[in-house]
């Protein structure tokens, strides 16, 4: 899909969060011509920008006084950058947020938060309209976000789209280590069900919340596979020719993985993707791991 093809263009592409999506995007767009800007935190982050024919601006969101001169003015703005590591807020949505006012507005956002704002759904199907109940504290700061983007949008006339996106996958985002050192999985029949998309699919599916998504909306992003964790992790191992990892109860499980892993099996979930395929006009080029892996070069 050609980012030309939006009859109402806007002056300006901005990118906040120049990480892998933020770089796929802003490809996309550049090669139609546009005007790409991003804020940049650190100097490899401006170096990246500049090498990628995108405009760097320095700014932290961490520090509320370094925003004051972003200029958004009619600007398409993805925002992508993930709250701060700790807590149940995003004290970095607050300070973006706070600078901007009427003389200052972009004309849209896409947001990218994340399907852990449902929590554990003992592996049912989750649409737009489920309750959300995050459990971890990751999911809290999202959620967080998700509210302050749509308290601003009441109060000014931008127009939001969230995307709520399960786990991404893609070249150089493949649990490779992990799998090399043999750290355990949980037994295949007690992995939670999980959702995924690849890093190309999610590219452009932001463009195209950007060009059909309607204001105000929730799209689940993923490949609408029913699968599990467990199944991800001996898939990914076959194609990368390495010994699949152990398999372990639960009970050996609490005592050598990871709490940040232990609190991702604890939430089984699966995403229903009607929506963003039927109202983004989406055809997958990955609809599945299978299809996803084999473009990614060993």
């Amino acid at each position: 899909m050609a980012a030309t093809e939006d009859p109402a263009a806007p002056e300006n592409i901005f990118i906040i969060g120049y990480g892998d999506i933020g770089r796929r995007v802003a490809a996309i767009y550049l090669e139609d011509k546009y005007t790409v800007s991003g804020l940049a935190r650190s100097t490899s982050s401006a170096q990246q920008m500049r090498d990628d024919a995108v405009k760097g601006i320095t700014a932290d969101l961490d520090d509320k006084s370094s925003l004051e001169n972003l200029s958004m003015t009619n600007s398409l703005l993805f925002y992508f950058a993930p709250p701060p590591p700790a807590g149940l807020t995003d004290p970095r949505m607050v300070n973006f947020l706070s600078s901007m006012d009427n003389n200052n507005l972009p004309r849209k956002i896409i947001y990218i938060s994340t399907s852990g704002v449902y929590g554990d759904q003992a592996g049912g199907w989750v649409t737009e309209t489920s309750p959300t109940r995050p459990g971890a504290e990751r999911s809290h700061r999202r959620l967080d976000a998700e509210n302050q983007l749509r308290n601003f949008t009441q109060q000014y006339p931008v127009e939001l789209v969230i995307l709520r996106v399960g786990g991404i996958y893609g070249p150089g985002r493949l649990p490779e280590k992990r799998i090399r050192d043999q750290i355990p999985v949980i037994h295949e029949t007690l992995a939670p069900k999980t959702n995924r998309i690849h890093a190309d699919d999610l590219a452009e599916i932001c463009i195209a919340a950007a060009k059909y998504g309607r204001d105000g909306e929730i799209y689940n992003v993923s490949d609408g596979c029913d699968s599990n964790m467990t199944e991800y992790f001996f898939q990914v191992a076959d194609h990368l020719g390495l010994a699949r990892p152990p398999s372990i109860d639960w009970e050996t499980a609490k005592n050598v993985l990871s709490p940040g892993m232990l609190s991702y099996l604890r939430e089984s979930r699966r995403m229903n993707n009607s929506k963003m395929l039927k109202e983004l006009r989406i055809r997958l080029k990955y609809p599945d791991l299978i299809s996803g892996l084999k473009n990614i070069s060993l």
